[in-house]
């Protein structure tokens, strides 16, 4: 795809969901600590789950050195409703550990640092630097921005690392944190992963997906 193309495609999303970036329902916003607590409690499952578990989290642990001295027993409940909360619980504890342990209880604002935390990928760094420092050092590949960069055409791939790469290479860097938002929430609203409603969407005449369907 072309970079032109790229641009008008992102112009138009960002119109079209002009809150995306201030959105206080999604789990990238707060402290930088609460920004990677919640978004390693993200991965499989939605963020209203996540937010509904914030307050008592983080009443109960506020800081890393209060979640790396967290009883496990006491902690689970408290996560329990976001499912796969055994190994949540043990990666959240583990995450705060290292922060006391290496970083003296703060949270590092580097990709190679934040890669060495349990429970931390490249999507979960590329969040934190952005929500938590306004770095943008890379664009975070969920699940919503890898499906939006194959239908649309950005990327002709399925592993995140050659997807990020890809859409690093047609969007400025000034764009990287926030075309992760507005992707996120254009797929949440019009490109669902099942039905993607694609007679009302914005982009269509640029959408791979949309002028490849047999009915078009």
């Amino acid at each position: 795809m072309k970079k032109q193309d790229a641009a008008r495609i992102y112009s138009l999303l960002s119109v079209q969901y002009p809150h995306a970036r201030e959105s206080p329902t999604t789990v990238c916003r707060g402290t930088p600590f609460e920004v990677l607590i919640l978004t390693i409690l993200s991965a499989q499952t939605t963020d209203r789950a996540v937010l509904m578990v914030k307050e008592p989290l983080f009443s109960a642990y506020p800081t890393p050195e209060a979640l790396s001295r967290a009883d496990i027993l006491k902690l689970e409940p408290i996560i329990h409703s976001l499912g796969f909360y055994h190994a949540k619980a043990r990666h959240i504890i583990a995450a705060a550990q290292t922060l006391m342990s290496d970083f003296g209880g703060n949270v590092p604002d580097t990709m190679e640092a934040l890669l060495s935390i349990p429970g931390v990928g490249r999507k979960t760094a590329n969040i934190v630097l952005y929500h938590g420092f306004g770095k943008n050092h890379g664009i975070a590949v969920d699940t919503h921005v890898r499906r939006l960069a194959q239908r649309i055409g950005f990327s002709d791939t399925d592993d995140v690392t050659v997807i990020e790469r890809d859409l690093m290479a047609l969007f400025p860097k000034t764009e990287w944190g926030d075309l992760t938002d507005v992707f996120i929430a254009h797929g949440r609203t019009c490109c669902t992963a099942k039905k993607p409603q694609c007679p009302s969407c914005v982009i269509r005449t640029f959408c791979r997906y949309y002028q490849t369907k047999p009915e078009n």
